[in-house]
């Protein structure tokens, strides 16, 4: 071993130079201006390229559970909604309108529903829904919390009422949620494109949603068609309170949705954290916070240089504890006027030159600059599988409810 690490036995001293700096550069950052020297390559006929720019696919990655229990995601994506409908000039533009794929955890799962579910909110009555109905959600994640909620007609409720008899196949654009089946041991992800092409993985999007909030607790569900069952406890209990990495995993696997999508530099990635809470957190907690950060770390030094504008990372560095509902929504915009948290690998974490508002405006102008982009455009940047008619079974979900489902949730919910 010894000897093939020596760079003076029979071994090309270039390659050995390069394979030193390539792994320097992985460990320690894209930032050595020393380094980007010694590591420049001859010049290089540039390759040959389509005429018409092919763009970056867009992907949400909303956090699960956290101090917040979602509200600073809400209140993130809130005011992003308002910058998009300012940049381009359109009133009535949705979050879901801006991005390709949404990724969430825990209440992170649900706000994603919530966006992207036909017919999908506005992130402003998202935040609301959050506001009001957090704790419902956030008992899903203990058994007295949920013994408590069947007889008030808890979080499990207000989903029915929410989402109807909508299932992830009818999401509006590729959707994960993850959880763990512990029938199996392994993580499981309610994704879109896998719901139409199979109905064994068509699930009720009420029970995706209750699957990801479960937090210890264990929930039985069963896809529409019967199909596939799995005993599910928390996506934060499967190692995905942060879903960023699974969620770029699908976009670059997934080439029938996502074909001239080949590397970080074609995607635009918005990653939510849940908020650090300013006392001292639970054990269950910081193990779920530091998994998040990891992945964080991990993101970033995979984006390089441009994870200044490509990747996005949202995080408050501690959030004020409050019970009331405007105390709790106060606090989450407070965060957004704060410098952000950067994570650092092996170097723990840093505050951003800006605030997590500004970095939320940039990143507007961003998906607004590809949203123009793809009107000029005459090749498609993203293909989403249709759903087949008639359905490959005969297990055929009413959807009759979800049409009146917005008005459900503006008359009762919020």
């Amino acid at each position: 071993m010894a000897a093939w690490m020596d760079p003076s036995i029979d071994m090309d001293k270039m390659s050995y130079e390069i394979f030193s700096i390539l792994e320097t550069k992985f460990l320690f950052g894209y930032d050595d201006a020393k380094l980007l020297s010694i590591a420049r390559s001859p010049p290089q006929t540039p390759p040959m390229v389509d005429s018409d720019d092919h763009g970056k696919v867009r992907i949400l990655s909303i956090d699960g559970c956290g101090a917040s229990d979602g509200l600073l995601a809400a209140a993130a994506l809130a005011q992003l909604e308002s910058s998009l409908r300012r940049l381009s000039g359109d009133p009535s533009a949705r979050i879901a309108d801006f991005f390709d794929l949404a990724a969430g955890s825990g209440p992170g799962g649900v706000l994603a529903a919530l966006l992207f579910s036909r017919p999908h909110l506005s992130a402003a009555d998202a935040l609301e829904f959050l506001a009001k109905h957090h704790k419902k959600i956030a008992s899903l994640s203990s058994k007295k919390g949920v013994l408590r909620g069947m007889i008030s007609g808890g979080a499990s409720g207000i989903f029915r009422r929410v989402f109807g008899d909508s299932t992830v196949r009818e999401a509006a654009k590729p959707m994960l949620i993850p959880c763990y089946d512990l029938a199996t041991g392994a993580g499981f992800t309610f994704s879109r494109a896998d719901a139409v092409e199979m109905d064994g993985y068509d699930f009720m999007m009420r029970d995706a949603c209750e699957a990801t909030c479960a937090g210890n607790r264990t929930v039985r569900i069963a896809s529409v068609d019967g199909r596939t069952r799995i005993v599910a406890v928390g996506g934060r209990a499967a190692g995905m309170g942060n879903p960023t990495a699974a969620a770029i995993t699908h976009v670059l696997h997934n080439k029938q949705e996502f074909p001239r999508a080949t590397g970080v530099e074609d995607l635009l990635v918005l990653s939510i954290g849940g908020g650090n809470a300013v006392s001292p957190p639970s054990k269950s907690d910081l193990a779920g916070d530091c998994a998040a950060d990891m992945v964080d770390q991990a993101v970033a030094m995979a984006f390089g240089k441009s994870r200044t504008s490509n990747y996005v990372r949202i995080q408050a560095n501690g959030l004020k504890p409050a019970k009331a509902k405007e105390a709790k929504v106060a606090a989450a915009m407070e965060a957004l006027r704060e410098r952000s948290t950067e994570s650092v690998l092996f170097r723990g974490s840093k505050l951003s030159p800006e605030s997590n508002a500004e970095k939320l405006e940039l990143f507007a102008g961003e998906l607004t600059k590809e949203q123009e982009r793809r009107k000029r455009s005459s090749s498609p940047t993203v293909v989403i599988k249709q759903a087949m008619t008639p359905r490959t079974s005969s297990a055929t979900t009413s959807t009759t409810a979800t049409s009146c489902s917005s008005s459900m949730l503006t008359s009762s919910s919020l």
